[in-house]
């Protein structure tokens, strides 16, 4: 496996370990439709939380977080309308980040919630 793919792997582990220990249950990880995908499905109370994990083995090129930008928000979009459609959900729906740094003695997480809102316009 290229170290890029076990590096990614490592956080999505990890966030989902983390994201437990707050209470979160983990519904699915990397459900995928077509080439959209999502890497952690889980709920959070009356939320549908997406998750999009983002891990480094090092802040030095920047945060992880700063890798969700607006595409990327449009694609999660697009896979969590999917999501919903196919399990048929009534719960509210949130998008989390999840930002994993590894490259200390300890991997170093942040969680935010609410990281973005969609809105009609990235839906198209």
């Amino acid at each position: 496996m290229a170290e890029h793919l076990r590096t990614g792997a490592l956080g999505e582990q990890l966030a989902c370990q983390f994201l437990e220990r707050k209470g979160f249950a983990i519904l699915h990880r990397n459900w995928r439709n077509g080439h959209d995908e999502l890497d952690i499905v889980a709920r959070d109370g009356r939320f549908l939380v997406v998750v999009e994990v983002k891990t480094r083995s090092t802040d030095r090129f920047g945060h992880p977080e700063e890798a969700v930008g607006p595409a990327k928000a449009r694609k999660l979009l697009r896979a969590a309308d999917a999501f919903i459609a196919t399990t048929g959900t009534d719960l509210e729906l949130r998008f989390d980040v999840v930002s994993v740094t590894l490259g200390r003695t300890e991997p170093e997480l942040l969680h935010i919630p609410d990281a973005f809102y969609p809105t009609l316009d990235e839906h198209r």
